[in-house]
């Protein structure tokens, strides 16, 4: 479900970045075929809602991992496209999903002779796009690949509460009160994240950037913003102070917009 792009990996000879994968093992084992829990009780039915599925539509889902998303999309019988730029990745989900896998760099669609323009009724980011950089030109793919009055759908980690080594709970004593800390938010940071698999050998980077950056971003790719969600965790803890917090406080953003430029 991750597809992480930054243009000082990619060498001349358009190699694909070796962070996703180096984890793609061990990225599958966590999310298997039908996703974690998170996918499975959260990101998944969001992203769904967003997009709204008709049958016979087409989706391009930029940034499909082992595809995880294909296996939900069947029931609403669209044409299901799912793009990655780890082989790996894309090796996985075409073992496991029907649909079509593609091996390619989300920023730059109109290189992709099986993507025409103007050929798809919605886009699907699912925790993706925050793995993708520079951010204007994964959108303005997605605007090449979209039929006018097109749709896309974003859902992401709440670029407010949950930066990356940058926010964290925590817990006032005195008033028995969790609350969300957050270091940092303005500025935009390129963040490594840690090595996952067993040999420590695969490292990844998520982009984080505030809210404001998404929706200029969308604007000036001819997006409408028309539907935002701010979603809190599908968690049910027992203590109040936790549930509280977590019922208040987002940890994920849904975002929904049309194409309304060509």
């Amino acid at each position: 479900m991750l597809c992480n792009i930054e243009e000082s990996n990619m060498t001349k000879n358009n190699r694909s970045p070796a962070g996703w994968d180096a984890v793609a093992n061990w990225y599958h084992g966590w999310v298997g075929e039908k996703g974690s829990d998170h996918h499975r009780k959260l990101a998944i039915p969001a992203i769904l809602d967003l997009l709204q599925l008709k049958q016979n539509e087409a989706l391009l889902d930029i940034g499909c991992g082992s595809g995880v998303l294909a296996a939900y999309t069947h029931e609403h019988q669209v044409v299901y496209t799912g793009i990655d730029v780890s082989e790996r990745l894309v090796k996985i989900a075409r073992q496991q999903h029907t649909g079509t896998f593609i091996v390619g760099d989300a920023r730059r669609l109109k290189q992709q002779a099986s993507i025409a323009p103007q050929s798809f009724d919605a886009c699907a980011f699912l925790l993706s796009i925050q793995d993708m950089n520079p951010l204007e030109d994964a959108l303005h793919s997605a605007a090449y690949a979209l039929k006018p009055g097109g749709r896309i759908a974003i859902l992401m980690t709440h670029p407010c509460f949950r930066i990356p080594h940058l926010s964290g709970w925590g817990y006032d004593e005195g008033r028995k009160l969790q609350f969300r800390r957050i270091d940092r938010y303005l500025t935009p940071q390129r963040v490594p994240m840690k090595a996952y698999d067993g040999n420590r050998s695969g490292n990844t980077v998520s982009f984080h950037r505030p809210l404001s950056a998404y929706i200029n971003a969308l604007g000036s790719n001819g997006f409408a913003v028309d539907a935002l969600r701010e979603i809190t965790t599908y968690k049910q803890p027992r203590d109040k102070a936790t549930r509280r917090a977590e019922q208040e406080i987002p940890l994920f953003l849904g975002l929904h917009a049309r194409k309304v430029n060509e």
